[in-house]
């Protein structure tokens, strides 16, 4: 009897650790407002060949921004990301004075270098950013915050 309930125990552990891990990742986006909500993305199934986005690969990139005036040398430099999805637009992440900054990256129209980005938090900070870039994976630019600070972006390793 013992030996059953150990092996149902067995069970029951393994369906749960399935179940958990079953092919899906939860994804915080921001929204138009402000807000962060989670989406589900289901992976495909095993074996399914991946397509890349045209254009190429996603590629993650770091992206560091350094003080240019009075206001924004009190926080130093300041650290985040910029996914490229190589399709004229990317996903921007920065961490600013305690919060999460999230926005988007776009190229101008035209012009396949130059582009603009946008990140918002959930407590009200902003920025925006105008970068050209010399190669998918590298990057400079300047960004402003709403609090008056101004920076220096690069962008890429």
């Amino acid at each position: 009897m013992l030996r059953q309930k150990i092996i149902a125990a067995r069970h029951v552990s393994l369906a749960a650790a399935l179940m958990m891990t079953s092919g899906c990742y939860v994804i915080p986006i921001a929204a138009p407002d402000g807000t962060i909500r989670y989406e589900h993305y289901p992976l495909p199934p095993a074996g399914t060949p991946i397509v890349p986005p045209p254009g190429g690969t996603p590629a993650t990139l770091s992206v560091r921004l350094y003080p240019a005036n009075d206001r924004a040398t009190q926080t130093g430099i300041i650290s985040g990301s910029v996914t490229n999805m190589m399709t004229g637009k990317g996903r921007f992440v920065v961490n600013y004075l305690g919060e999460v900054l999230n926005g988007e990256a776009t190229r101008v129209s035209n012009d396949d270098k130059r582009g603009v980005a946008s990140a918002f938090s959930p407590g009200g900070m902003y920025m925006s950013c105008e970068y050209q870039m010399n190669t998918p994976y590298q990057g400079a630019g300047t960004c402003s915050f709403a609090n008056g600070s101004k920076y220096q972006m690069h962008i890429g390793n």
